[in-house]
């Protein structure tokens, strides 16, 4: 199995089970992954540097504007894509075999999580995984220490509170807190906090 084999088959929400093309390749992607956070993660780099090696674990160009506090961190890395003006703080964790996709001017919080994987709940196939895309819209604010669940996307200008564990979609122009995230403010344009 390939790369973009993979993609189409998490694309479609496909059950991945342990042992199969799909999950060898994924550990050898995770290696890959491994080996450039590592330098990512390793002493000082700038912007540009950071840019160049965000890209290289992308496996495409990042979006105008990109910045990146380390460390970061992923065990797939090539199936994430960041827009334009994307920032991402420190300590991030990308599980992303099921795709992560932020969209313009994304603000991620320090040590945000996102979980694109679940495993089966049948101890016999627990080794297996449902992988599914989190999507961000334009705008969106991410607080330190959320977590969005596999398969969530986030509005347009939406705001994940501190600490918000995600696991069903969040409308454009809403503010969610709590564990479940829900629903605690409707934004308005030109509002502040």
């Amino acid at each position: 199995m390939d790369l973009d084999e993979y993609k189409e088959m998490t694309a479609r929400r496909e059950y991945i089970p342990g042992g199969s093309p799909a999950h060898e390749l994924m550990h050898g992607m995770s290696a890959e992954a491994q080996k450039i956070t590592s330098r990512i993660n390793c002493g000082y780099h700038t912007q540009e540097e950071l840019c160049e090696l965000f890209s290289e674990l992308i496996g495409k160009e990042v979006g105008e504007g990109f910045a990146l506090f380390p460390p970061v961190y992923s065990d797939f890395g090539k199936n994430i894509t960041v827009g334009k003006n994307v920032f991402i703080n420190s300590g991030c964790c990308f599980q992303d075999q099921g795709g992560v996709e932020l969209g313009d001017g994304t603000l991620v919080g320090h040590q945000v999580v996102f979980a694109t994987l679940n495993h089966d709940l049948d101890p016999d196939r627990r080794a297996g995984m449902y992988p599914a895309l989190i999507k961000t819209g334009r705008n969106v604010w991410i607080g330190s220490h959320a977590t969005l669940l596999a398969g969530v996307t986030v509005g347009d200008n939406a705001v994940i509170a501190a600490g918000a564990v995600v696991t069903k979609d969040v409308p454009a122009d809403t503010v969610v807190a709590g564990v479940p995230a829900r629903a605690v403010k409707s934004l308005k344009k030109g509002e502040r906090t």
